[in-house]
């Protein structure tokens, strides 16, 4: 039913629960959520965008219905500390508001694959 991005290398996580597991094996299982007053959340710490550095997106698709495209931010805080946050994009997005897509464009990106 879900398809990673078409750029992921062969024998690689290929659906959600895939790498929510490879998350889990390392430790970095703790969901962020988006709070209403306009924060990340999470791991006993508000979290403002300057305080993160997204290190890995995960992007799914789904092979008939855009409603099951979604996507895992892996996102590292000033402390180290590792956490991760889900959302459905485009239409679909589980964040209604423009709020949380701004809060997300204000991370820094710096992909990387040493948090394999």
């Amino acid at each position: 039913m879900e398809s990673f991005d078409e750029n992921m290398i062969p024998g690689e996580m290929r659906t959600i629960s895939e790498v929510l597991e490879k998350m889990k094996g390392k430790g970095y299982d703790n969901e962020l959520t988006f709070s209403d007053h306009g924060k990340l959340q999470g791991m006993g710490k508000i979290y403002s965008p300057e305080d993160l550095i997204i290190i890995k997106i995960f992007r799914f698709e789904g092979m008939s219905d855009p409603a099951d495209n979604s996507a895992i931010y892996l996102i590292r805080d000033k402390d180290g500390d590792v956490g991760y946050v889900m959302d459905s994009y485009g239409i679909y997005s589980d964040h209604h508001g423009a709020g949380f897509d701004e809060f997300l464009k204000q991370i820094p990106v710096n992909e990387t694959d040493d948090w394999k």
